[in-house]
């Protein structure tokens, strides 16, 4: 299945309350591999941008005003989405205001085009439960380069999000690494062990280890508080 990685920048964070897009930015990837075949497009919301939105992302109203209205480009930007997993950093924000522009023209909502959207706000909070999931918090977490992200931009950050995705998504199914052609005639032959042949030894601290080890369980518990759990199994 095709992949797209979608960011929008907004003139706020309500489109219910008549806030608009003003940029989209799609990425494409296709068997975990990045086709070049992209989207992106600034809009002219038709109403002033909040201030503090002006300052995420930079740009102005001067700026967008000779730019397209959502309504140009939307037949462009949904034949390209069409049929694709959809995959955004805190979807519901995206997808909201994505509905609204569509609802406006009287189109069908978001989820009737894209094949699937994947939130990798979510996949974050499962895999790293606690700690900060923004964009800029998952790229130093998974050493994606984002030190030319002065402001936000709507493609930057969906090529941003496509390296963090790979990322969050890279574990294997199997320890056995095979060849491509490692069909079952190429196979090598795995002579069978008896592992109860070989004796494993085993090697014991030494004294200084011990206290060592002590010393470093001393000072765990002592930064808890001592409330550590070997503490208090041993009680």
């Amino acid at each position: 299945m095709r992949q797209i990685f979608l960011d929008t920048e907004t003139t706020g964070l309500n489109p219910e309350s008549g806030d608009r897009i003003v940029e989209i930015g799609c990425i494409e990837m296709v068997s975990r591999r990045l086709t070049g075949a992209n989207r992106h497009v600034y809009l002219n919301p038709e109403r002033k941008g909040n201030e503090e939105a002006i300052k995420v992302h930079g740009l102005t109203d001067a700026f967008l005003a000779d730019k397209p209205k959502f309504a140009e480009v939307a037949d462009d930007l949904l034949a390209f989405l069409e049929g694709a997993e959809i995959i955004i950093h805190n979807a519901a924000f995206d997808v909201g205001f994505l509905n609204a522009e569509l609802k406006r023209l009287g189109r069908q909502p978001f989820h009737t085009v894209a094949a699937k959207v994947t939130d990798t706000l979510l996949m974050a909070r499962e895999m790293f439960p606690g700690k900060a999931n923004s964009l800029d918090a998952l790229c130093r977490r998974l050493e994606v380069d984002n030190t030319h992200r002065t402001l936000h931009g709507a493609l930057l950050d969906a090529g941003l999000l496509a390296e963090v995705y790979i990322r969050l998504t890279r574990g294997q199914d199997s320890l056995v690494i095979q060849a491509d052609d490692a069909s079952p005639g190429n196979r090598h032959a795995v002579p069978e062990r008896d592992l109860s042949l070989f004796t494993l030894p085993v090697i014991a601290p030494s004294a200084d280890e011990l206290a060592a080890h002590d010393g470093v369980l001393a000072e765990l518990d002592k930064a808890s508080g001592g409330k550590t759990v070997w503490r208090a199994l041993a009680a």
